[in-house]
């Protein structure tokens, strides 16, 4: 993949991210914080983006959304790696409100 194509795929991800963003926090604002991983300052901002908005700030060569499971629990809780497949709700279950202590720790 050449940097054109890498670029080009970050302003899609970028769009599609915004996209989704303001689509959730339009619906229910209490979810998208939780869901997005925002504040309500930045939820507020970008609930109210028009599309030229959005088509400028995706066109930026930085990746807006990011990953939030930043460590090895988290992530071995979601891949459910080296446990039996019987235990994967469970285990989503227990990310899930890891995750969601975390959220509200960053409020």
């Amino acid at each position: 993949m050449t940097a054109d194509q890498i670029l080009a795929e970050i302003r899609e991800a970028n769009l599609s991210y915004l996209m989704l963003a303001q689509s959730l926090i339009r619906v229910d604002t209490e979810q998208a914080l939780y869901r997005l991983g925002i504040s309500e300052d930045t939820a507020r901002l970008i609930g109210t983006l028009t599309p030229a908005q959005m088509m400028k700030i995706a066109a930026s060569n930085t990746l807006l959304c990011r990953f939030r499971m930043d460590d090895d629990m988290v992530w071995g809780l979601l891949t459910s790696h080296g446990k039996p497949a019987a235990n994967e709700g469970v285990n989503r279950l227990h990310a899930s409100i890891l995750l969601a202590g975390r959220h509200q720790e960053a409020a």
